[in-house]
């Protein structure tokens, strides 16, 4: 072998070694985990994501129970900055004789006093009590003031903390704290405050923490901080700020460290507004209206450990706009409407452990969080991208309670029952469409309705057998198959499935019930239905399906993945939709057409049944009407029963949804699997496998299979031929004697009840 061919071998090989280790490296780990697992500390181990933090040592160093809560970011900050000054306090109190005796000379009957601390909560004041100068703490809480006056805590120059929520204070003086120059701790949350003038805290020069949540600040001015060279936190949440000052907003607050300005109307945030803002650890800008960002807009924050832009209106970020942020250690960018991240947008976040990012992400893939070594919890949208971050311990959700990381049917009793039910439904269906042709009925347009009903209910036995098909194919690994599955043209045509069968069968069900209402409310009025409607209108029906089932495949555009939002394909929308034509269309469906044949379904029986008892009150033959009304209000309610269990928590749910509740995905699996299906699993039963002429059918057969086996055993006579067919009407025996017998006159009522018991057990 040549010197040259070795010197390339050697460079080949060594190559490969730096790029693999390169690669372990920005890994994060030396052991590389398979979609939904994490290593093991050092050692060659990985374990399911779902075993991080349940109380048991399952990787043997207890590698997988360590950084078990979220901590990061303010309330770690909160901790190392403010708990261990409040110890030391603490700890020098302690030495020091607390009396309860009132120090602070002649104070108001309405505020108590002990030592130099006065408390004037709820004490119905208009203006600042007059006490002695030398108080320390001074809470007016929950009182009536409306107005801080020049000087008017000046003599008050020991105060330590002022407390004035809770009042009515509109205007601020510039002169209201003159003096105040030991003052720490100032608390004017809760007013209707709607400006501070500049230098209005000059004095305050050991002030450490001002909280002005809950006002109306509109604007804040430059020069309204001058003097707060101790100010460590700032609050100015749910204030009326539509913009922050262009000059630097810190630039009279040097040792600033937490910056709250969370439910403002900030829209846009300059390179110049955080420039000289290099103390600052945690920034909080959530539920504003933030829309843009500069590329500089972070860059002064070298010491930030917390940045949260949660619920704002960014739709794109620079690419390079966290590149300073070295120390970040949690970021927050849920609920903005991005689209795309750029593929090296956390590059420079080296020291990151939490990353929320609840948003849509079109081009994510494994590059974007691969150099987040130290990252330990993340948050996404769907559990479905916790694959894309598989070295993270701690990934959120891992279900959304239909599906899993691992399985299409999280629930061990969805992944059951779905075939359970599936079988139930498809059986009886069936059973009844071969039974059909064996009872011959007087009203067989009748029948012919029941059989277009079992074979719409037939397919939702169907789109159930196919999602536990799939949930079977992708059985733990669903995570790797999921959007595609989603997206998949095989969901769309299970959805239109399921769709075209609850639609079919609640048309059907409104159609079935109006018959017998016109036929039984209206018994002389009723004209006889004809083969050419009826087969007209089961028609007009199952195109009515076909046209809402398939319409939102055909525009994209408008609808998106109407059936692909869940792994159960199914377009409930319980959640808001990305769509407003998805959410408007099922909202019509749901609640437009569905609510209103529940209700139609609904007030049909009752009025059948209504007027069958007032019938039979004004009949003579009382008695004999009382049984079969009876008979009759129990097959009503138990029909108007399972209508309601079906669709009242589907409409519930949509009524949610639209009111912006959220729903856990557990409750719409349990309605896709278990609810849903309740008509088309028990219309078999109900209107036909309950009926006496079923029943009379298989007493008949069973009689006949008695006859035959006595006289076979006999050798007698060949007995009656078994009958597999059977008039569908009541028994003549069941009507009354006075009724059946040739009578020259007969009282109306009597009459009435005849008919109407006649056409209603045709029908029934």
């Amino acid at each position: 072998m040549t010197p040259n061919c070795c010197f390339y071998m050697v460079l080949l090989i060594g190559t490969k070694v730096i790029c693999d280790s390169l690669e372990d490296h920005v890994s994060g780990a030396g052991t590389r985990c398979p979609v939904g697992y994490f290593p093991c500390g050092n050692i060659t181990k990985c374990l399911p994501q779902q075993l991080h933090c349940n109380g048991e040592d399952n990787c043997g160093n207890r590698a997988d129970e360590d950084n078990c809560e979220d901590n990061n970011g303010w309330s770690l900050q909160f901790d190392k900055h403010y708990t261990k000054d409040k110890y030391n306090k603490l700890k020098s109190l302690a030495f020091q004789t607390k009396t309860p005796e009132c120090l602070a000379g002649d104070v108001p009957a309405e505020c108590t006093c002990q030592g130099l601390e006065v408390f004037c909560d709820a004490a119905k004041l208009r203006a600042v009590p007059s006490v002695s100068s030398n108080i320390t703490i001074m809470s007016l809480q929950r009182n009536l003031l409306r107005k801080l006056s020049a000087d008017v805590f000046k003599k008050y120059q020991d105060l330590k903390n002022l407390y004035l929520q809770n009042n009515k204070i509109r205007a601020v003086s510039e002169r209201a704290f003159k003096g105040l120059y030991n003052l720490t701790k100032l608390y004017l949350s809760n007013n209707k405050i709607t400006n501070l003038e500049p230098f209005v805290f000059a004095d305050l020069h050991r002030l450490e923490w001002l909280i002005i949540e809950n006002n109306r600040i509109n604007r804040i001015y430059p020069l309204t901080f001058y003097g707060l060279k101790s100010l460590i936190l700032l609050e100015m949440m749910n204030n009326s700020l539509a913009r922050l000052p262009d000059k630097p907003l810190c630039q009279y607050m040097p040792r600033l460290k937490w910056l709250d300005l969370e439910g403002n109307h900030i829209h846009h945030v300059k390179n110049a507004t955080f420039i000289s803002c290099s103390t600052l650890t945690v920034l909080v800008m959530r539920q504003n209206k933030i829309s843009s960002l500069d590329e500089n807009s972070f860059s002064s924050l070298q010491m930030l450990d917390e940045l949260d832009l949660a619920s704002n209106k960014i739709e794109s970020l620079p690419p390079y706009i966290f590149k300073e942020l070295k120390e970040l250690s949690q970021l927050n960018l849920s609920y903005n409407p991005i689209k795309k991240i750029q593929i090296d947008q956390f590059d420079f976040l080296i020291k990151l452990k939490s990353l929320l990012e609840g948003i849509e992400i079109a081009n994510i893939q494994r590059r974007m969080f691969r150099p987040l070594r130290n990252l330990s919890h993340i948050y996404f949208k769907k559990f479905q991208y916790c694959g894309y971050a598989p070295h993270v311990r701690s990934c959120k959700p891992n279900t959304d309670g239909i599906s899993s990381l691992e399985n299409l049917l999280a629930s061990i009793i969805q992944r059951v029952f779905v075939w359970v039910v599936s079988a139930i439904t498809c059986f009886g269906n069936i059973f009844v469409i071969c039974m059909r042709p064996y009872i011959r009925s007087e009203n067989k347009l009748h029948a012919i309705s029941i059989v277009s009903l079992c074979c719409a209910d037939c397919l939702m036995g169907i789109y159930l057998f196919v999602i536990g098909a799939f949930d079977l194919k992708y059985r733990g690994e669903y995570n790797k198959h999921a959007q595609l599955w989603m997206d998949s043209i095989h969901c769309q045509l299970v959805g239109s499935l399921a769709i075209l069968s609850t639609e079919v069968s609640v048309l059907l069900l409104t159609y079935l019930t109006l018959e017998k209402y016109i036929c039984i409310v209206y018994p002389f009025r009723c004209l006889k239905p004809r083969k050419c409607r009826t087969i007209s209108i089961l028609v007009l029906i199952w195109i009515i399906g076909f046209a809402v089932a398939f319409i939102p495949l055909s525009n994209k555009e408008f609808f998106r993945n109407y059936y692909g939002t869940n792994g159960v394909c199914f377009p409930l929308h319980s959640e808001q939709s990305e769509s407003s034509g998805s959410q408007i269309y099922s909202v019509v469906i749901f609640l437009g057409v569905n609510l209103a044949a529940f209700i139609i379904i609904v007030f049909s029986y009752g009025s059948m049944f209504y007027s069958v008892h007032q019938t039979a009150i004004m009949a003579t033959e009382i008695r004999n009407h009382i049984k079969k009304e009876m008979i009759l209000a129990k097959r009503f309610f138990f029909i108007v029963f399972t209508d309601a269990l079906c669709w009242i928590p589907i409409f519930i749910l949509k009524l949610l949804s639209l009111l912006r509740v959220e729903i856990p995905g557990t409750i719409t699996s349990w309605v896709v699997i278990f609810i849903l299906p309740i008509n088309s699993a028990l219309n078999p039963l109900l209107y036909t496998l309950t009926t006496r002429p079923f029943k009379e059918m298989i007493h008949q057969v069973w009689y006949n299979y008695r006859q035959r086996r006595s006289k076979r055993g006999k050798g007698s006579q060949k007995p009656y031929g078994p009958s597999f067919i059977w008039v569908e009407m009541w028994p003549m025996h069941e009507i009354t004697p006075k009724v059946t017998k040739p009578v020259l006159c007969t009282d109306s009522s009597d009459a009435s009840v005849t008919t109407q018991s006649t056409r209603l057990n045709s029908y029934t």
